[in-house]
């Protein structure tokens, strides 16, 4: 493969965009002003994160409005894509479709204590949620980043949890950070990551955000080339991931959907997952949730009116991986281990190959 001219010249095609544009992919739909899920209106991202030898993680809340929500839920949908996961909260709210809390993220190691964070936090604002008023039912998810972290430390704590919601806001920081300090991904560095379509045909807005944790180098795909083996060749030492350790795809639309039609967005981005080259390996745990922030007065979107939705969900899910890719910086962490960035190898190819 490595000395065939069409697949050469598609090699370096990427690596000069790369070097003269520091862009990868070429998005078919109109991002969002920022190319963030913040571009929908109300939604803010907080993290918290650890940086500290051994310790590498850190925890991200995902807030979706300024409202209660515990009082005023917001519509939604889940799909998982791989159920080898250990969430909190999917249950109920595949049940009954709405979300009542912020959305936490963190490592594996950690979900007691954000959901722990997440019934303190509404209990501040309703306090009596689970006296006169029901119990809550608190949105956790998690990816597994013990390759990078020590999570038998147990270092992310409740209050770690409640200062990410409350540090929340639209600019936010991507890659390394947060829950995705200590994350890996195609056997590089994971992380945070994000990106958003704008719909003109409905005026609307699909933004995502991901914790990706997931996949194989060597079957690792950019603009549509499997470019793995090229880094492979690029790092002098690697340790090899399998298609395992789990995404978290969070995705946000201000367009007003039922809790059916937003699972079957959630359920797309699976598309944007494997134009990448995942499979959805045995041991990664692969959820997508997608909210609307639309007023519940709102008439639901008519199927016919879906198709462009679904399109920004696998397009959205794709570019927020690389996103993520791209933003993160390399992390040396738990006995040593380490992951390069993206970015770096890229510029080390470049320098190679042109």
């Amino acid at each position: 493969m490595a000395h065939d001219p069409y697949i050469q010249t598609r090699l370096k095609c990427l690596l000069e965009r790369w070097q003269t544009q520091r862009m990868v992919g070429y998005p078919q739909l109109q991002p969002g002003p920022t190319n963030r899920i913040s571009d929908v209106r109300g939604v803010k991202v907080g993290h918290v994160t650890l940086n500290e030898g051994d310790i590498q993680t850190g925890v991200s809340a995902i807030v979706p409005s300024d409202d209660n929500l515990f009082i005023n839920p917001l519509r939604a949908g889940a799909a998982v894509l791989n159920g080898f996961a250990k969430p909190i909260g999917l249950t109920q709210l595949d049940e009954l479709g709405i979300l009542q809390t912020p959305i936490l993220l963190g490592n594996t190691f950690s979900v007691g204590r954000l959901f722990t964070a997440a019934v303190q936090y509404t209990v501040s604002q309703n306090p009596e949620a689970g006296r006169e008023m029901a119990t809550v039912n608190p949105l956790v998810l998690e990816c597994n980043d013990g390759f990078l972290n020590d999570q038998q430390a147990f270092a992310v704590t409740e209050s770690m949890a409640i200062d990410a919601i409350t540090c929340a806001k639209s600019d936010f920081e991507r890659g390394s950070v947060g829950a995705g300090r200590g994350m890996s991904c195609f056997g590089l560095k994971g992380g945070i990551g994000t990106s958003s379509r704008y719909i003109p045909q409905l005026n609307a807005t699909l933004g995502v955000l991901v914790l990706a944790n997931f996949g194989r180098l060597q079957a690792l795909r950019l603009d549509g080339l499997a470019i793995g083996p090229w880094v492979e060749s690029a790092l002098s030492e690697i340790a090899a991931q399998r298609d395992a350790g789990s995404i978290i795809i969070i995705m946000a639309t201000d367009a007003p959907l039922s809790s059916r039609q937003l699972k079957r967005v959630a359920k797309r981005a699976g598309a944007g997952l494997g134009r990448l080259g995942s499979y959805w390996g045995h041991g990664s745990g692969d959820i997508g949730v997608a909210f609307s922030t639309a007023s519940e007065a709102a008439n639901d979107l008519d199927d016919s009116h879906l198709e462009e939705l679904l399109c920004a969900a696998a397009e959205g899910c794709e570019f927020a991986v690389l996103d993520a890719l791209l933003q993160a910086s390399a992390v040396k962490g738990f006995r040593d281990h380490s992951r390069s960035a993206l970015s770096d190898v890229l510029d080390h190819l470049a320098a190679t190959i042109l």
